[in-house]
């Protein structure tokens, strides 16, 4: 038989006043703990220094009607866990081009430890396994909290000066601003890594420092270790024109001879390569010396572009020379253009 101490034992025969009485101790008890505070459940657990207390109670039958006698409190101050999570906050690879500068990533520091906490932060844009490293890194803070990097209003991280204090759960935005060597190819790629490291302590999970911990108990280096990374990539997506003009002749007798009166008809073929496109592409030709441009001549992919820049076709002709707007023309395609001149 399992031996139960006579301080804990309660008798088997309970009349309606213990039971009345029990009831109202439950009551009191309940609203001890309030009294005390409670705790919200968060990430990891209890907010650090937060007390547990825990009284326990003996009661017996006495002559007078029930008796409680409450034992010592005990407390029990929770630790501090230092933990931390790092993410990207870009939903792929950036696509840039070779000798951009303060190009920028994006990334979302979370305390997941149960403590107020400091961070270090620390840009590597050095990694291994990479195709070329960015250069001139600087990490600034989001100071609006929009996720999106605002010159002149988000803040330039030092280290050691501002280093973000996030309370248990919270988040913050950082970026890092790098630039893209001139030396980067069509298709390399570069690694930015961020790492965030809690100031109070961080290493081996389970590592203790004594009296560290928020609220003045220890901190303990959680499962994390208290430093967290995560990458963003650059992608160069450059794209190049190569422009090339031919002539056809078409005279007045049938034939093909450059004599005066005669046709000529100019093509200009842009070829784009590279895995980028071209922004705002435009192809400009001067009519030359000696030749009448041939009015509403030019035709874009074979379909006619008249002479106004101030309608909403991509063509036009100032009487000195043509110019076609080709817009945004990803690597890979070609535009053709043409047009005709007369010989004087």
């Amino acid at each position: 038989m399992k031996y139960v101490p006579k301080a804990l034992v309660i008798g088997s025969k309970r009349s309606k006043s213990w039971l009345a009485f029990r009831g109202a101790m439950t009551l009191a008890t309940s609203l001890s703990a309030l009294a005390f505070g409670s705790s919200i459940a968060h990430a990891a657990g209890t907010i650090a220094g937060t007390d547990i207390l825990n009284t326990a109670q003996a009661s017996y039958d006495g002559p007078g009607g029930p008796v409680v006698i409450d034992s010592n409190t005990v407390t029990i101050t929770v630790d501090e866990l230092l933990d931390v999570t790092v993410a990207s906050s870009d939903p792929g690879d950036i696509a840039v081009d070779s000798g951009v500068t303060q190009q920028v990533t994006t990334y979302q520091v979370t305390n997941t430890g149960n403590g107020n906490e400091a961070f270090t932060l620390t840009a590597d844009t050095a990694k291994g396994g990479d195709d070329f490293d960015t250069s001139n890194a600087v990490i600034y803070i989001d100071t609006d909290d929009n996720g999106v990097f605002d010159a002149g209003v988000d803040t330039l991280y030092s280290p050691g000066s501002n280093d973000p204090v996030l309370a248990p759960d919270a988040s913050v935005n950082i970026f890092i601003l790098s630039d893209i060597p001139v030396s980067a190819t069509d298709g390399q790629r570069a690694e930015v890594e961020l790492s965030a490291v809690a100031i109070t302590g961080s290493g081996t999970p389970g590592t203790s420092f004594a009296g560290q911990g928020d609220g003045g108990g220890d901190a303990v280096v959680g499962s994390t270790g208290a430093d967290g990374e995560a990458s963003s990539f650059f992608l160069i997506q450059a794209a190049q024109v190569a422009l090339v003009k031919s002539a056809t002749i078409t005279d007045q007798f049938g034939g093909n001879e450059a004599v005066p009166g005669a046709t000529i008809t100019y093509q200009l073929v842009a070829t784009i390569t590279g895995s980028g496109s071209l922004t705002n592409l435009n192809v400009t030709d001067d009519i030359p010396a000696d030749t009448t441009y041939t009015a509403e001549s030019i035709t874009l992919e074979g379909a006619g572009l008249t002479d106004s820049d101030a309608d909403a076709d991509a063509g036009s002709y100032d009487g000195s020379e043509i110019a076609v707007s080709l817009g945004t023309v990803p690597g890979g395609q070609t535009r053709t253009i043409t047009f005709q001149v007369t010989i004087d």
